[in-house]
């Protein structure tokens, strides 16, 4: 099948979603920047001392500054990681929009564990996600002087700080887009993430985060890379990614020489061992320790003022909202997208090609069909939220 070839030729390329997009090509015209902000306030009291967030623009803001995007990213993605979506004539088209990308607290472009300058390593302090909000906030506002978005668009963890915004902001924007998202972090996700850093911490080199460059826990990451790469994907998309010899060919019973059992195991291991190394040494391993944690705390019902109200603070909610989810995604399960979409008023919600059930996957933005889908529906939302706002 065409679709089904289609997919086998992209996803083998692909590693860890969020990690590593270095294969989707960036848009042209970007302006790079970096946004000193001065010590940055949390919600835990502490502060991150001298704090910068990193970002990339593209397009132009309009003359009353009502044409901005904010993209919001992904746990150990940069601000490329929506770039399948950015550039003339595609959702977030550059020759409609004033598309700022930025970089999250914790990625290793804006300020971090891996690159503070005075709370290095494990010495910085915990953030959540509002956390990250707020940084996003004093970025559109102190740097631009935008004080309306036109939308704010993430996936993944930045799916959760888009519905963070429209929770903390609710009049800041008119549209709200975010992609495999949570609303709050379920005990699922949350031990899947556990997984992980018991995975980096479990390794001598991690050293209680003390390591220095060139002494990375490089075992650790390994297994983190590898256990990134299959809960980010489902059975039926490793079935086309990965074939089984030993079902395609009829052998492999264990009868004979099994060779087709071997054949398998080994390809299986190659890919593993592949994933493994192109993906490790692309994230730092105190960043995402850092990340996961405030991961696991995103609850929109902790928002001050909700008591702890979940989906009051769906209810909440005042912008348009398209909420697109993974089929069968194992990180951020399709039934927590669900229900954001049944509590936020007037939401829409769609499966990404659902002819393809890729998980977390479906929104790596590296297979044609999802690319196509995405680009489509959110397109299609922003125009028609743009004439709402805009009759005329």
């Amino acid at each position: 099948m065409r679709f089904v070839g289609q997919l086998f030729a992209i996803a083998t390329l692909a590693s860890v979603v969020g990690v590593s997009h270095a294969q989707i090509p960036q848009p042209a015209g970007g302006q790079t920047g970096s946004f000193a902000e001065g010590d940055l306030p949390l919600e835990s009291g502490q502060s991150i001392k001298d704090f910068s967030i990193s970002y990339e623009t593209y397009g132009t803001l309009n003359a009353d500054k009502s044409n901005a995007i904010l993209m919001v990213t992904a746990i150990g993605g940069t601000h490329h990681r929506l770039d399948y979506l950015i550039g003339p004539g595609k959702a977030l088209d550059t020759n409609r929009y004033f598309i700022i990308t930025t970089d999250a607290i914790g990625n290793g472009l804006t300020t971090s564990p891996s690159n503070s300058t005075k709370q290095l390593g494990m010495a910085f302090p915990r953030f959540v996600i509002r956390d990250m909000v707020e940084s996003q906030y004093r970025l559109v506002t102190g740097r631009f002087g935008i004080t309306h978005l036109f939308a704010v668009v993430g996936a993944s963890m930045g799916g959760m700080q888009t519905l963070q915004w429209g929770v903390s902001h609710p009049d800041m924007m008119d549209a709200l887009v975010p992609i495999v998202p949570l609303g709050r972090t379920p005990a699922w996700t949350k031990t899947v993430l556990e997984l992980t850093r018991q995975e980096i911490m479990s390794d001598p080199a991690w050293d209680d985060g003390h390591y220095t460059q060139g002494q990375e826990p490089e075992q650790g990451m390994r297994l983190w890379a590898g256990t990134l790469a299959l809960i980010t994907r489902t059975p039926e998309l490793m079935k086309n990614t990965l074939p089984d010899n030993a079902n395609a060919t009829g052998k492999g019973t264990g009868k004979g020489t099994g060779k087709a059992t071997n054949d398998a195991t080994t390809d299986a291991a190659a890919w593993l061992r592949k994933t493994q190394d192109s993906t490790w040494k692309n994230f730092d391993a105190r960043n995402w320790i850092y990340q996961t944690w405030a991961y696991d705390a995103h609850n929109l019902g902790t928002t001050p003022g909700f008591n702890g109200d979940y989906h009051q603070a769906l209810r909440s909610i005042r912008a348009r909202v398209l909420v697109l989810a993974g089929v069968g995604d194992l990180l951020n399960p399709e039934p927590e997208a669900l229900e954001v979409a049944r509590y936020v008023h007037g939401a829409q919600f769609e499966s990404i090609e659902p002819r393809w059930p890729s998980g977390h996957f479906s929104a790596a933005g590296v297979t044609q069909p999802e690319v196509d889908f995405q680009n489509r529906e959110i397109g299609a939302f922003l125009t028609k939220v743009a004439a709402q706002q805009h009759p005329d």
